[in-house]
């Protein structure tokens, strides 16, 4: 079952869809968070978290006793790395790419009984040689590419499911925790390492940029509730054209 949008998120979608339709432009100061509650019906504390979730987007900037404005565009597009949008269900690619008012679409090649190399068993908690199935990604935005990716799942986990074929299925494009789910494995942390590096000539080829050309590197598993790696996938993102940005929720005691 998909978890409801936070009011926040909710809040953040109507703000971006104002900005990027020009309602407010470059500059321009927005209403003050009082405003913004009354008009979206919300707590002061929903439009400040919205708010944030825009800065941390790069649409918006604050400025000290002044107010919020949006902000000039910048020259690298921002990726941002949320749980929210897992818990949201549907691809979070697809989601990233909404709020940019692009198009998030993928090519992908799958291959099934693929003996798990020593790194990706070490990752998985397996045994070197325990058959994954093994899918490489193409993610493109309106057509051009964005990111690449190699996912690796254990067949002992999906070998005997609909979902066996990330691809295929009921749940195909679904994203691996809404997939999981469906089976009854559910996903409860994301680890994420990035790492600069320098693109290959089969990355700069994909990517459409030039041998030795900066890219973040994503080393990215998911666990469910016992802690056990279910899926990690290795995630290349061009420096060029992309940054990559973490929205790290804080929890409150009591």
């Amino acid at each position: 079952m998909v978890q409801e949008t936070p009011s926040y998120m909710r809040v953040a979608d109507a703000l971006r869809r104002r900005i990027t339709s020009s309602e407010w432009q470059t500059g321009d100061r927005l209403p003050s968070r009082a405003q913004l509650a009354q008009e979206y019906e919300v707590g002061p504390n929903v439009v400040q978290k919205a708010v944030e979730r825009l800065i941390i987007e790069g649409l918006l900037e604050g400025r000290a006793g002044s107010g919020t404005y949006v902000r000039r565009p910048r020259r690298r597009m921002r990726m941002v790395r949320s749980h929210h949008r897992e818990r949201r269900g549907g691809s979070p690619f697809q989601s990233d790419m909404q709020e940019h008012g692009r198009r998030g679409t993928w090519e992908f090649h799958t291959q099934a009984r693929v003996p798990a190399p020593e790194p990706i068993a070490q990752r998985l908690a397996i045994e070197p040689g325990e058959l994954c199935v093994r899918t490489t990604y193409e993610f493109l935005s309106d057509g051009q590419p964005v990111q690449l990716s190699e996912s690796w799942e254990p067949m002992a986990i999906t070998g005997e499911t609909p979902i066996v074929l990330p691809e295929m299925g009921p749940y195909a494009g679904m994203g691996v925790v809404e997939r999981m789910r469906s089976i009854g494995v559910l996903i409860d942390t994301a680890v994420e390492i990035p790492r600069p590096s320098r693109a290959t000539q089969e990355q700069a080829n994909l990517l459409g940029i030039s041998l030795g050309d900066l890219v973040m590197l994503i080393e990215r598993t998911y666990y469910d509730g016992d802690g056990r790696p279910v899926e990690t996938a290795d995630i290349a993102v061009p420096d060029l054209r992309w940054e990559i940005a973490y929205e790290i929720g804080i929890e409150h005691p009591g």
